[in-house]
Order: structure tokens, then C-alpha cells, then sequence
């Protein structure tokens, strides 16, 4: 059985260019999604991209709302 979320290869985000990252966010931004896991899906590729190349995402981080978390 596949999960919901795929995986997101390390050459696939390498490879990602700023022109794939904002067609990712714009539809992020429409969520005119099918069903919600579509949208997670992009959602954490979104994310995945932003750990490993955060400048390609800096335009686009008010759609994965991280925050720090005070854990004391």
C-alpha cells in the first residue's frame, strides 16, 4: 500500500527549478485540490524543498506556516 504523502527525492529537489517551486505554490494558494491528500502532498513537497533549498521557497513560507515552538 502507498502512503498518502510520496517520496521526495534529495535529485528531485536538486533539480527543482524557482519555476517548479512557484507552480507548486500556486497550487498551494488555489487549493482547487480533487481531495485533500493531493494538497498535502504538494504541502510537503513544499516543505521538503524548503529544508533543502529554503531560498527557493522564501516567497512562499507564509503556506507552510512554520513556527518555532517553545517546548520548555
Amino acid at each position: 500500500m502507498q502512503s498518502a504523502t510520496t517520496h521526495i527525492s534529495a535529485q528531485e529537489i536538486a533539480q527543482m527549478t524557482p519555476e517548479d517551486v512557484a507552480q507548486l505554490a500556486q497550487r498551494l494558494e488555489q487549493d482547487a485540490y480533487a481531495n485533500a491528500f493531493e494538497g498535502l502532498q504538494d504541502w510537503h513537497r513544499l516543505r521538503a524543498v524548503a529544508f533543502q533549498r529554503s531560498e527557493l521557497v522564501e516567497p512562499y513560507m507564509h503556506l507552510l506556516d512554520l513556527e518555532a515552538f517553545d517546548e520548555s
